[in-house]
């Protein structure tokens, strides 16, 4: 199986990497400094699943050079999936399946309008890992989770040779029946969570130990509940609790990663977490207050690090 990563982050990498480690034919679709590291230096992927350093890995910016390819891991940050998915169309055969792995629930639609939601693969990741510098990689948690399935719940030949691909390297995804609804469970506890902690700047811990902000996230999760059910039936009616209860098993210092990116100064994907939130809910009449402030909140961040 000949695998392209579009969006050579940590992510991309962690999994990408985990492929070639099993023997899979992959290269890495990467760009600026950490494109020349992976080119001459290789991947260091440190994590408590396993610590590699592979040097011998295919990476360009240019999807051309690569051509058709049976899969592509579409790993890009949900401001630049427009733009990526253009790009990458030199990647695209007959065959070629695009599994999505962004952080909200609107990539497959996009992609779908820019390539055909025949080829369209959806799917999430639950991980925290980050980039560290040129090249490296870490994992910042014992845990990786990746799920990926057909839009219409069947098990089809793509998913189980990218599952082989994955199981070869030492990752176990789930291959799933009912992947639309997975992305909107993840969509609930991710836009509130991101919208929490950029607006007050905090980690989990003291989130949680304060009675108001404690109740802000249960808010926002409510109203992302209250929308995907609109958009999306199937999602549990319990899933906001479910989202709320699951912060328990986290540690205290864990926190979104649009909070390690507006501390940085990096463009934050606010319009389509919050953002997308917002807008669906005028769209059905249901109202989003947390979600509406954090979005006028942050919107001076949309770019990077306001200038003065």
């Amino acid at each position: 199986m000949k695998i392209a990563v579009m969006g050579a982050g940590a992510l991309g990498c962690y999994f990408g990497g985990r492929i070639h480690q099993g023997g899979g034919d992959v290269t890495f679709i990467a760009r600026g400094p950490h494109l020349k590291a992976l080119q001459t230096s290789g991947l260091k992927i440190e994590s408590q699943l396993g610590d590699a350093h592979l040097t011998d890995l295919k990476a360009t910016d240019d999807p051309e050079t690569v051509g058709p390819v049976d899969m592509v891991l579409f790993m890009v940050k949900l401001f630049d999936v427009e733009a990526a998915a253009k790009a990458m169309a030199p990647l695209i055969g007959p065959d070629t399946a695009v599994a999505c792995f962004q952080n909200g629930a609107t990539t497959p639609r996009i992609l779908a309008e820019a390539i055909g939601e025949e080829r369209v693969v959806p799917g999430s990741v639950h991980m925290p890992a980050e980039i560290t510098s040129p090249g490296v990689m870490k994992h910042t948690g014992a845990f990786s989770a990746i799920a990926f399935g057909e839009q219409n719940g069947a098990i089809t030949d793509r998913c189980r040779a990218l599952e082989k691909a994955l199981n070869a390297g030492g990752v176990t995804p789930t291959v799933a029946t009912d992947m639309m609804t997975r992305i909107w469970e993840k969509f609930v506890l991710l836009s509130a969570f991101s919208a929490i902690c950029g607006l007050t700047r905090l980690k989990l811990g003291p989130i949680m130990a304060d009675p108001r902000s404690r109740q802000l996230l249960q808010s926002a999760l409510n109203e992302t509940l209250a929308v995907g059910r609109a958009v999306h039936p199937d999602l549990p009616a319990d899933a906001a609790d479910r989202a709320f209860a699951s912060f328990s098993d986290l540690p205290p210092f864990a926190n979104a990663s649009m909070l390690n990116d507006i501390n940085a100064g990096r463009k934050i994907e606010l319009m389509h977490l919050s953002g997308e939130v917002s807008r669906l809910g005028k769209a059905h009449n249901i109202a989003t207050p947390t979600h509406d402030v954090a979005v006028a909140a942050l919107h001076p961040y949309i770019n990077g690090s306001p200038t003065s």
